[in-house]
């Protein structure tokens, strides 16, 4: 199945919807992103922009979700800044927090299996840091 994203004002993707394979293959048998588009179109009368969006990151780094921005320059659909300290990574067009999540191998933890517990961070943007969930 093809997915497409339908952009608004500003390229923020406003609904993602899904097509058959067989609307966007042309004669030749190779996808065709505009069959997708004018299909959908014509579909619901409007004359919208769709981007195709790959539900594997395939292409465009990111499945587009609503409220998702799709970047032109970067060819690449992006999710809302989740906080104002965070850092685009270019590569994979996904925000990174300014210090790493921490990577624990917490023995101390059991739970009712005998099974370690790992441990659950939050981000606290005020603090600039990663606060244990308990």
């Amino acid at each position: 199945m093809a997915h497409f994203a339908k952009l608004g004002v500003g390229n923020i993707v406003e609904q993602v919807i899904v097509v058959h394979n067989s609307v966007i293959i042309d004669e030749n048998g190779i996808e065709q992103e505009k069959l997708g588009n004018d299909f959908i179109n014509k579909l619901y009368n409007t004359r919208d922009v769709w981007k195709q969006t790959s539900y594997n990151g395939n292409f465009r780094k990111n499945y587009a979700g609503i409220g998702y921005q799709y970047d032109q320059q970067r060819d690449a659909f992006i999710a809302p800044k989740p906080f104002n300290s965070w850092i685009l990574d270019e590569q994979t067009c996904s925000w990174e927090a300014p210090i790493p999540y921490p990577i624990t191998n917490n023995q101390n933890r059991i739970d009712e299996f005998g099974n370690p517990q790992n441990d659950f961070y939050r981000w606290n943007e005020q603090n600039q840091s990663w606060d244990l969930i308990e």
